[in-house]
């Protein structure tokens, strides 16, 4: 059976969507460019319904090609796809947290990936604080929100970082105050991940004063090898993110690799040309080994049964649990399906697993229940407050 594939982008004449056109036609696959800006949405009671430009959507997986001026639509799209089971190359959830970019900060300090220092601000009195905090000036001004440079600054003073931030406060717009590596100055190194796998990269570097490197800024691009600590922390940025395809772009540090931004729709013109790597071909080979299977959000799942969910139990808040088994903590049947534990899920850990500080464990069940057995053991602890009913990054 032929996969039919819809490519969701508003430009269909663009460099990167006519390539991932070509790859599917060659490989026979069934594949159109739908505007993300035509769809339809339908809910009624017990049911759900799109169409694009009037007609049924009817296609089997989707590649979304969404910009940032339509993020917001883009991703109610997704969204509606995703509860009618078709298979998305990367979900709404990912493109969202990928987009914001405290969010993604967040996302990645909480999973121990390096990325500059970061501040947030909110009031003009936060600012001296704020650019202390990162290391001193200068410093990188940003938006959380922005594509392709665009609201990215360097500021040398803490006169003209005032203003700036003044000036884009008083515009509605968020503020990030960041750290600034001398050492990777104009220049980064664009890492392309598609499942999982580095597939090509290549370094950008900036033209005459300018200090950001995008290639839609006039900045060069050249092949570069990296090595494995740089393919690590590039794999393991897009996949706490949520994305299966991704560009993540990469300094370089004194002391190893910092991740300054994880893009959903990464451009293919740069990349391909300056590696010489098939990446639209990649994508397509992926989406077609992958198409017949979906991720499931398990928490989601459980909910659609009433008291049924995921808890996650932080160690690191429970000190007197750290060194005993997993069985302590239960009486009889263990509702742990995975233990988060430096990066990496342990599915099925044995009861005789002992815990470490940093641990988590994710337990599975009735949500009454889970607490009540989890309380019982933890009965002296006032932190009993910090176990989460929520899906844990890992």
């Amino acid at each position: 059976m032929t996969t039919r594939l819809a490519i969701l982008s508003r430009g269909p004449r663009l460099y990167s969507t006519r390539r991932l056109v070509e790859e599917a036609r060659i490989r026979d696959l069934d594949v159109a460019v739908l505007d993300p800006m035509q769809f339809s949405l339908f809910v009624a009671e017990q049911e759900i319904g799109i169409h694009h430009q009037g007609n049924k959507f009817d296609y089997d997986a989707v590649i979304p090609r969404i910009g940032h001026s339509i993020t917001r639509h883009g991703v109610s799209v997704l969204r509606h796809l995703e509860q009618l089971d078709v298979w998305t190359a990367n979900t709404s959830q990912g493109i969202l947290q990928s987009r914001d970019k405290l969010h993604s900060s967040q996302i990645l300090a909480r999973n121990k990936i390096p990325t500059p220092k970061t501040a947030y601000v909110r009031d003009m009195k936060d600012i001296e604080h704020a650019t202390e905090a990162v290391g001193g000036l200068p410093v990188v001004v940003k938006v959380t929100q922005g594509t392709q440079g665009q609201g990215v600054f360097l500021r040398h003073t803490i006169h003209e970082t005032r203003n700036l931030v003044q000036g884009l406060l008083v515009t509605g717009k968020a503020v990030l105050i960041q750290e600034y590596i001398a050492e990777s100055h104009g220049k980064d190194i664009r890492a392309l991940i598609v499942g999982g796998k580095v597939v090509a990269c290549m370094r950008r570097k900036a033209r005459g004063r300018e200090f950001r490197s995008n290639y839609h800024l006039n900045g060069t691009i050249e092949t570069v090898e990296i090595n494995q600590e740089y393919a690590e922390v590039a794999c393991r940025a897009a996949r706490v993110l949520g994305l299966n395809v991704a560009g993540v772009d990469l300094l370089e540090g004194n002391d190893g690799p910092l991740v300054l931004e994880v893009n959903s729709s990464p451009g293919l013109e740069g990349i391909e040309k300056s590696s010489g790597v098939n990446v639209a071909g990649a994508i397509i080979d992926y989406v077609v080994s992958e198409s017949d299977f979906s991720e499931v959000n398990v928490d989601q799942l459980l909910r659609t049964i009433p008291g049924q969910g995921v808890l996650s139990v932080h160690l690191r808040n429970h000190p007197h649990l750290i060194g005993s088994p997993i069985s302590d903590i239960f009486k009889g049947e263990i509702p742990v399906f995975a233990l988060s534990r430096a990066g990496n899920l342990i599915w099925n850990p044995e009861p005789d697993m002992q815990l470490r500080f940093r641990d988590s464990l994710i337990c599975y069940g009735d949500l009454d229940l889970l607490r009540a057995n989890i309380k019982r053991t933890l009965l002296d602890l006032p932190q009993i407050s910090n176990i989460e009913s929520n899906e844990t990054d890992v």
